[in-house]
């Protein structure tokens, strides 16, 4: 059945899909050439694009560095050793993840003004990013044979020796994973940057195109930006490819025994310690601060109308992401050719972009071709569907994955059409992976930023408008009660995740 050929109903809105994610990359560079090759070159060598790809690839480089460090050690610590509350830790680290960039380098703006600058902004993304490699991490090393590390000591090696040459070697491959996903995330990202006063790639984009003296050099600079990052899908996802279990043989994989710590068990505590004070207490210290300063300030109306118009766009975009994706996630679950291949590659470029860069786009889409559109809800839920469909394409392909080809096998044989046979079985069995991943795009959208920022219709304004609008003011007071509601509605499912990842990933009750 994988080898059979594509339905044109499916492959006919798959390739329109995967055409619409392309939006972005003719804007840029129609809008790049406008003034001509000469143009191009010469922004290319300016020494101030020079500098900025320096500055932008250093806060990769260092943020990266130290998201493995952290995220490996912090996995091994409760995965491979018996440090106390290994469970509670496991998936209290995860909880960061839930944080908006942005609002926690305006909380520790808000707390520690001096912090501002490089090296505000590598401690906020390094916050925000470590569990990526966390959870990959944790994951893998679930994986990993035990047997070989009983091997390894018996020939001699102590527990740092095997921690490093047959442990992580065999992790090695997931771990870069995580890096590179974290590398992606700086490199796109807006919010921390911009709080953190930081020249990136993306907060100056931001800027030339709103100052509107130079849209192409924001269009060049965007290119730049964007073969960055497509480089880093690319080798995402070859890193992603070459991973492969280490173990051998079926069945469940046997828990690793656990090193056991001794004395140095509360030195160790120490560090996971350290990282959730820096990324949970000090900044719900002074979000709690934020919030009784506010006390008579809280406009509750204005408060429920961007929960409201937050809600309502987010499970827009995440229905119309989902329904974008069916086509083309059913395709690369169930029919593995060389069409589907390249029509899933190309809806992944979206995954490359940074928001930035598809926000400016679709504003000129707007302006020249959607004009009864622009600066109204419509617009904005076509952006978001162009910036998460690829989420929501891993999400169906993984969850039809999951559902044996040969249920609808049966099914056709007794009688069932195609259409009926996949309906019957494959997405009523597929339906919760399918609605998990629905709800992974309304959560993101909650949060996102530079695409709203930009595209959201007059007079209306979402949770992350509001808080921005204020923060960027330093009326903290103000924004406290939408940085609340941020957090309230992200950790739920972070908290979510988590757990299931401690259970995924071997880590078991002491």
């Amino acid at each position: 059945m994988g080898r059979s050929r594509p339905p044109a109903l499916l492959l006919i809105p798959a390739a329109l899909v995967a055409a619409g994610t392309l939006i972005p990359l003719v804007y840029l560079a129609a809008r790049a050439l406008e003034r001509g090759w000469p143009f191009v070159i010469e922004e290319l060598v300016q020494p101030r694009t020079a500098a900025l790809v320096g500055r932008s690839l250093l806060l990769v480089v260092v943020v990266t560095a130290a998201c493995v460090v952290l995220g490996v050690g912090l996995a091994v610590l409760v995965t491979r050793t018996d440090i106390r509350a290994r469970r509670a830790l496991a998936v209290t680290l995860t909880l960061p993840l839930a944080m908006p960039s942005y609002l926690l380098a305006y909380l520790w703006v808000s707390a520690f003004p001096g912090i501002a600058g490089f090296w505000g902004a590598c401690l906020v993304l390094t916050l925000v990013s470590y569990p990526l490699v966390l959870l990959t991490t944790m994951a893998a090393l679930a994986r990993v044979d035990p047997a070989q590390e009983e091997v390894a000591r018996s020939l001699g090696l102590g527990g740092f020796a095997v921690l490093f040459r047959v442990t992580l070697r065999q992790a090695r491959a997931a771990i870069a994973a995580g890096a590179l996903l974290v590398g992606l995330y700086v490199l796109s990202d807006f919010g921390a940057v911009a709080a953190m006063r930081f020249e990136a790639f993306t907060w100056v984009i931001y800027g030339a195109y709103r100052s509107g003296f130079n849209p192409a050099r924001a269009a060049v600079l965007s290119l730049v930006l964007m073969a960055f990052a497509v480089a880093l899908v690319l080798a995402e996802s070859r890193a992603r490819g070459r991973a492969a279990s280490s173990r051998i043989g079926g069945g469940a994989p046997r828990p690793a025994p656990l090193n056991r710590l001794g004395a140095w068990n509360w030195v160790a505590l120490l560090v996971p310690v350290a990282v959730l004070t820096a990324a949970i207490v000090v900044p719900s210290v002074t979000l709690a601060d934020w919030l009784l300063t506010a006390g008579p300030r809280w406009d509750v109306a204005e408060w429920f109308s961007a929960l409201g118009s937050t809600v309502w766009l987010s499970v827009a975009a995440a229905v119309a992401s989902t329904a974008a994706a069916l086509p083309l996630g059913v395709l690369a679950a169930r029919h593995r050719d060389r069409a589907t291949r390249t029509l899933e590659g190309v809806s992944y470029v979206a995954h490359g972009l940074p928001a930035i860069v598809i926000a400016i786009s679709m504003v000129s889409l707007g302006v020249l071709l959607l004009r009864p559109i622009y600066q109204r809800e419509p617009l904005l839920i076509l952006a978001y569907t162009v910036l998460f469909v690829p989420l929501a394409i891993g999400s169906v392909r993984t969850a039809v994955e999951a559902v044996p080809a040969r249920l609808e096998e049966v099914a056709r044989s007794l009688g069932r059409t195609p259409q009926r046979a996949f309906g019957a079985v494959t997405a009523r069995i597929a339906l919760p992976g399918i609605a998990a991943g629905a709800a992974l795009v309304l959560l993101t959208c909650m949060k996102e930023l530079p695409v709203t920022l930009l595209l959201h219709p007059t007079g209306t304004d979402t949770l992350a408008t509001r808080l921005w609008n204020y923060s960027t003011v330093s009326d903290y007071a103000a924004a406290a009660p939408y940085a609340a509601a941020l957090l309230v509605f992200a950790a739920v499912p972070t908290a979510i995740l988590g757990l299931w990842s401690t259970g995924a990933g071997g880590v078991r009750s002491d």
